[in-house]
C-alpha cells in the first residue's frame, strides 16, 4: 500500500486517521502513518501521500521524539478483539488557497509540502541529492486531475535509511469535517495507479475520535512521561483491524457519525472523483 516515485516494496503499514477537538487549533483531523520500505530503485524514493488538508506547513508535521511506538501501541488497544467480518467496500468512483510549497527535513525523510502537485517538480531542486528521486510527469498528471484540493506530501528518502523511519504524525484543517480519509492508493512503479485494478493489501487501519462515549473501541496504553503537546494529538480509545486480501485500488474513509455508531462497519473503499 502506497504511491511511490519509483518501484519499491512496502510492507507492516499501519494507518491511523483520527478526530480531535484540540485547544488550540480546533477542530482537527491527524493522520497517523507508518510502513517498512524496501527500494528497488537504483537511486533515491519517496512516498507520496495526498492529505484532505485545507493548508498545512512543516508546523503541521508532529514530531513523536522517542515515541516511535504509538502506531504499535494503538494496534495492540485492538488486536485481541477478534476480527469480524470484512466490511463490504464500496468502489466510489475548492477553495483559494495560497500556492505554496515547502521543503523540509523531517525524521529520515526530506520532504515536499506542495498545496499543488505542479509545484512540486521545480521544487526538487531543493532535496539534498541522496534522497531526491526521479519523478514520471504522469504521476504528478494524476494528482493535479484527480485530486486538485488535496495537500500533496513526497517523503523522500535514500536507501541506507529507508527502513529507519518513526511513524509519521500530521495534523490538518480538513476539506470536510464530517469524513474520515486515509490515503491507500497502491502503485508501486513510479507511474500513476491503475483505479480500476484490484490491489493486495495487508495492513492495519485505525480510527479514533475524542466524541467518542461509552465502551466505545479500546483503550490506549501510552509510554508514562508522554510529552504533554504530543498527548494533545492522539486518541484515548481507538477501533481497527488487520485489512488484508484483494480489494479496489482507493483510500479507506469513513463518516464521522456513522463511525460512532457503526464502527469499522462504515469504513468503505473509495477511489478519487
Amino acid at each position: 500500500m502506497c504511491i511511490s516515485a519509483a518501484e519499491a516494496m512496502f510492507s507492516g503499514t499501519t494507518l491511523y486517521a483520527g478526530r480531535r477537538n484540540h485547544p488550540d487549533h480546533g477542530l482537527i483531523h491527524v493522520i497517523g502513518y507508518q510502513n517498512t520500505a524496501e527500494n528497488l530503485s537504483a537511486g533515491p524514493n519517496a512516498m507520496v501521500l495526498h492529505l484532505p488538508a485545507v493548508h498545512m506547513t512543516p508546523d503541521h508535521f508532529i514530531d513523536v521524539g522517542r515515541d516511535a511506538d504509538i502506531l504499535e501501541r494503538m494496534v495492540d488497544a485492538v488486536r485481541p478483539v477478534p476480527a469480524s467480518a470484512p466490511a463490504v467496500m464500496d468502489w466510489m468512483g475548492d477553495d483559494d488557497r495560497t500556492r505554496a510549497v515547502h521543503v523540509f527535513e523531517h525524521d529520515v525523510y526530506t520532504v515536499v509540502l506542495a498545496s499543488d502537485p505542479a509545484l512540486i517538480p521545480a521544487a526538487l531542486g531543493q532535496v539534498p541529492a541522496h534522497r531526491r528521486p526521479a519523478l514520471t510527469p504522469e504521476l504528478f498528471a494524476f494528482y493535479a486531475e484527480r485530486y486538485p484540493t488535496h495537500t500533496i506530501a513526497l517523503c523522500c528518502f535514500d536507501n541506507a535509511q529507508a527502513q529507519r523511519a518513526k511513524p509519521l504524525l500530521m495534523w490538518y484543517e480538513p476539506l470536510d469535517a464530517g469524513q474520515l480519509a486515509l490515503p491507500a492508493l497502491d502503485c508501486h512503479t513510479g507511474g500513476a495507479p491503475d483505479l480500476e485494478a484490484e490491489v493486495e493489501v495487508d495492513h492495519w487501519v485505525l480510527f479514533g475520535t475524542d466524541e467518542a462515549t461509552g465502551l466505545w473501541g479500546g483503550v490506549v496504553d501510552y509510554r508514562v512521561g508522554m510529552r504533554h503537546r504530543l498527548r494533545e494529538f492522539l486518541p484515548d480509545t481507538v477501533v481497527g483491524r488487520r485489512f488484508e486480501g484483494a480489494m479496489p485500488n482507493g483510500d479507506f474513509v469513513v463518516d464521522h457519525e456513522d463511525l460512532l455508531t457503526g464502527g469499522l462497519d462504515a469504513v468503505r473503499r473509495v477511489g478519487p472523483a
